[in-house]
Formats: structure tokens, sequence, C-alpha cells
């Protein structure tokens, strides 16, 4: 039986979950496989099949794993290797590892750019955006979370191309912008507030991946800005240079 400290600040159920986690990353248990059965961990950690029942659903809300009826729980591939390029496109980058895309609208707003936000979008400050807050999802998990910016002068009823286009490259079609490059990526980890632990089903002990992006257009002339949070334990980026 696997010794856990029952005396710490630490709740049983957040430890057997800890655990699993970690081995998880370590590769003792790889994507697809098949975790071993509520009674044998309750075997192994001394612990009630409430606290494994808790454990299990608390990784399976961080995408870790996945619940099959009947069938037991597995590992879920929910590792993401996102390709960031000079065109980089989210949904793309999801359906070519089999992953299903989706994603909710959380905030759609028009307002003035910060100094900023102007600088990235080379306009004048206090211009007006559009702001754009949403988490994208990958197999229904939550992969992004992100605020997006658009000089609101040359993308007029944006949030009604976006309801009339599946995918933004297809909206942003929809005015011309047939084509777009990624100008520039800046990637930073820090640890998350509350909130957005919440909203990406992610311990608040686990850091963050942090990105800040400008797109372009065939002119060179910025389209977009954008700030996303990834789930460090969920996500990996490649770089590719060519």
């Amino acid at each position: 039986m696997e010794t856990i400290d029952r005396k710490g600040g630490s709740s049983l159920w957040h430890q057997v979950g800890e655990i699993l986690a970690a081995e998880i990353a370590a590769g003792t248990f790889v994507a697809g496989e098949k975790l071993p059965t509520e009674p044998e961990l309750m075997q192994r950690f001394g612990v009630s099949r409430f606290t494994v029942r808790q454990a299990l659903g608390h990784l399976e809300q961080r995408g870790l794993v996945r619940a099959e009826q009947g069938r037991g729980t597995f590992v879920h591939r929910g590792v993401l290797d996102y390709t960031l390029s000079k065109r980089t496109r989210f949904h793309k980058n999801l359906i070519e590892q089999g992953f299903e895309p989706g994603g909710e609208l959380l905030v759609h707003e028009i307002i003035p750019a910060s100094e900023r936000i102007a600088a990235y979008l080379k306009l004048p400050v206090g211009a007006l955006v559009i702001h754009r807050r949403g988490v994208m999802t990958a197999d229904g998990i939550p992969a992004e979370l992100g605020d997006s910016y658009y000089p609101a002068e040359r993308f007029l009823d944006f949030d009604k191309a976006r309801l009339q286009y599946q995918t933004i490259s297809a909206a942003l079609a929809s005015y011309g912008v047939t084509d777009y490059e990624r100008l520039s990526t800046e990637i930073e980890a820090r640890m998350p507030t509350a909130e957005e632990a919440r909203i990406l089903r992610q311990p608040k002990s686990t850091p963050l991946l942090v990105t800040r992006k400008v797109d372009a257009d065939a002119d060179g002339v910025p389209i977009t800005y954008s700030e996303s949070i990834w789930p460090a334990e969920r996500t990996t980026f490649n770089v590719d240079l060519r």
C-alpha cells in the first residue's frame, strides 16, 4: 500500500489525484491506457471508493483522463502539440492531430485601444478596437483562453461575420483579408488566477503558458493582436521557422 499523508493539510483525494497526474505526466500511464480499477486504487492508497472517485473526477475535469461507462477510466490524449509558424491556425492545428476543435465566446465589445494594444496594432491610442474573449477547446476540453483585438473601423460588424463563418480565417476573408501571417509571437509562463484556473479546469498550483501574437495582412498591416493562456501540463509549443 502506498503511503500518503493523512495528517497534512492536503485532502486525501487531492494527494491521490496529484500522484496519478504526476505518473501520467511521467509516462507511467500513456495516452489511451486504462488506469487501475477503483478497487485497485483503493487498495494501493488505502482509501475509500469515494476518495478514489473524487480524485478521478478531478483528473477528468483537468482533461487528463476520461471515464467510459462500463469500461473504466482512460488516460486522455490531452497534450496538444501546437505548432507556431507564419500561418498558425487553431482549427488546422487541432484537426491535424485528430482533435475536435470548438469554443465559446465570453465577451464581444468595442473599446478604446490602450497604449499597449494600440502599439501592437499600429493604431492611435484610443482608437476603437473590437475585443473578443473566448475559450477554445480540444475534444471539449479547454485548451486556450484568449483575448483578441481587431481594428473596429476595418472590421465592422465582425460579430455577425463570426456567426456566419465557422473559422476566423473565413470571417477575415469576407473583409478581403484572404491570407495573413504571424508577425511575432511572445511566450512566457506564469501562475493562473483562481478564475483562469476554473475556466481552464486546472489547479491553481499549475503554471500557464502565455502567448502574445500579432497577425498581419499581405501588406504587413496588423489585423489582430491576441493574448492567450494555455494549460502548461496539456500544451507543448512547436516553433516552425520555415
